[in-house]
């Protein structure tokens, strides 16, 4: 691929200002058909590593997708993981915290979705909104019934570190986590808004709510950058990626899983000569038959 992925990471420490950071580069397709067909490359090959990801059954793979409004997320993962069986794959959405989440602590909601030894969880927004739009909007802070002594802008910092303890801890038993950011423009999401207004089919992908958000702009990218510089690790990296290309971005982050899959180093089990004998066994009464 022609593209420094690595150039998409930050490191553990780094200090991100978004500003500074492209939301459009040079495609790495050269054409619609080039673009389809390395796309179809990708899809193959992660398509062939969950078969022995699941037969591997030793990790479970958690991809996390952020982004503001119209970056980009469900096409994505419509997209990049459409070659995936569904048995071994489950796509989480966190809405609105439900009466009983709000009662447990802000990763108690996630925690129940995280994905099984075997299997890929994508999460399509995340626990991190709680440092996201709650830091944008404090007053959904202020209804999650969290003693007054621990509200403060220290929260953020208390917040982080136990995002940062949870995915260690998951790390340490053998989740690994990859987490992309889709780096949009706001010009690019206000085209984006229009087209949505103009297409009757996309009519439902828009509402005022989120003409209102445009508004915190900034805000947002404050949060953000706070966000990913705290906590991108080595065992769970965010990568920020271009998103005023659609397509550009579907195959940074389709190589960027693919490559997650092969440093695993993943295979399937090995038969032992107890298995093989038994199968021999099984094969000579089915030839008997």
């Amino acid at each position: 691929m022609r593209f420094d992925l690595e150039a998409l990471r930050i490191h553990e420490g780094e200090k991100v200002h978004l500003g500074k950071r492209p939301t459009l580069v040079d495609p790495v397709y050269s054409s619609k058909k080039e673009y389809k067909e390395m796309l179809a490359t990708h899809v193959e090959q992660l398509s062939k590593l969950q078969q022995i990801h699941y037969a591997d059954n030793r990790y479970a793979v958690l991809l996390i997708f952020q982004a503001m409004d119209a970056a980009g997320k469900d096409g994505v993962i419509k997209h990049v993981m459409s070659g995936v069986n569904p048995q071994g794959c489950q796509v989480f959405s966190f809405k609105h915290p439900s009466t009983e989440e709000l009662d447990h602590d802000f990763l108690w909601r996630s925690y129940r979705s995280l994905p099984e030894q075997g299997h890929i969880g994508i999460f399509n927004r995340s626990y991190y909104e709680e440092v996201l739009i709650v830091r944008v909007h404090p007053e959904i802070l202020a209804g999650q019934g969290i003693p007054d002594e621990l509200i403060g802008e220290k929260v953020w910092d208390s917040r982080f570190r136990s995002i940062i303890d949870m995915e260690n801890h998951l790390y340490r038993n053998g989740t690994r986590i990859v987490k992309f950011f889709l780096h949009l423009s706001k010009e690019e999401q206000r085209k984006r808004f229009l087209d949505r207004i103009d297409a009757p089919a996309k009519n439902w992908k828009f509402s005022i709510a989120d003409l209102e958000e445009r508004k915190y702009w900034k805000e947002y990218m404050h949060a953000y950058e706070e966000c990913i510089g705290a906590t991108s690790t080595k065992h769970a990296p965010w990568y920020i990626v271009p998103a005023d290309d659609k397509q550009n971005a579907r195959l940074i982050v389709s190589s960027l899983i693919v490559k997650t899959f092969q440093d695993m180093k993943l295979s399937y089990p090995e038969t032992t000569a107890e298995r093989r004998q038994e199968l021999q066994g099984i094969r000579r009464r089915l030839e008997e038959e």
